[in-house]
């Protein structure tokens, strides 16, 4: 009777830890700049007779940051209060007139005597610096400067052609023009050249052209970490879809869950 109550018990507790299993899907976005120069050997770069900006949207939410080259032989100054990210039509600011502090702390020993035998005291000093949001970043010529600050999408995007938790065999494709795309997003760009107060702007967009959804057996992929052409004993997991004009949101499946 014993033995059958434990076998019992441990049935129920392996049927309660199966019904709390999960598994991980991606939504994995492809963007089209509405501009198609931008498109140059898989990369995404607009360019102009001054400068050339890069985009690598790659990443969870994905990354509207970029990446401003300054090919001329002057300063360009990134006018940050006049440029903006801008997603179905709203526009968000890229300077935000914010105030930051980076702080520090630093140690110092005093030996001293106690009781005729000297002991070490640390003493700790915490330092705080504090120093306001540039309005107007500088780029040297020849050099570069990242600007990062919003995510494209967070939410699950939603469609009747496409199983939210699909099997293999049930993986589709569901594609956009322009005109009917869920995202339509864009950098509002402006910089000045030099002492020049002639602001120059321009713009680039993109829109999703394609959503799939996958589960994470067919995304990610596992090979073994090599440094000098020796393996290092790790194991990296990595999705195999990268790709600068894509990016993806990680989901979860909670077993039972229905579509």
């Amino acid at each position: 009777m014993k033995t059958l109550k434990f076998l019992s018990v441990l049935l129920l507790t392996a049927l309660l830890l199966a019904s709390c299993v999960t598994t991980s899907y991606y939504q994995i976005y492809k963007a089209t700049p509405s501009d198609t120069t931008l498109l140059k050997d898989n990369l995404l770069v607009y360019e102009d007779q001054n400068c050339e900006v890069f985009y690598n949207l790659w990443d969870e939410g994905g990354n509207i940051g970029f990446r401003f080259y300054n090919k001329s032989n002057e300063n360009i100054y990134l006018n940050l209060e006049e440029s903006f990210y801008v997603l179905n039509g709203m526009a968000y600011n890229y300077y935000k007139n914010r105030t930051y502090t980076n702080s520090t702390s630093s140690g110092a020993t005093n030996p001293q005597l106690n009781n005729r035998y000297p002991v070490n005291i640390i003493t700790n000093q915490l330092y705080s610096v504090s120093f306001n949001e540039e309005k107007i970043v500088c780029i040297p010529p020849k050099t570069s400067k990242v600007i990062s600050e919003y995510t494209i999408n967070k939410s699950l995007i939603r469609d009747c052609e496409l199983f939210k938790y699909p099997t293999k065999r049930k993986i589709k494709t569901k594609s956009f023009t322009q005109e009917n795309s869920p995202l339509i997003f864009s950098n509002k760009i402006a910089y000045t050249i030099g002492q020049s107060k002639n602001l120059i702007r321009f713009e680039n967009q993109f829109y999703i052209s394609e959503i799939t959804n996958y589960p994470e057996g067919e995304v990610l992929e596992s090979k073994g970490e090599e440094f000098c052409g020796e393996s290092t004993g790790a194991i990296l997991t990595y999705l195999n879809n990268a790709s600068a004009d894509k990016f993806y949101i990680r989901y979860l499946k909670v077993d039972n869950a229905k579509h």
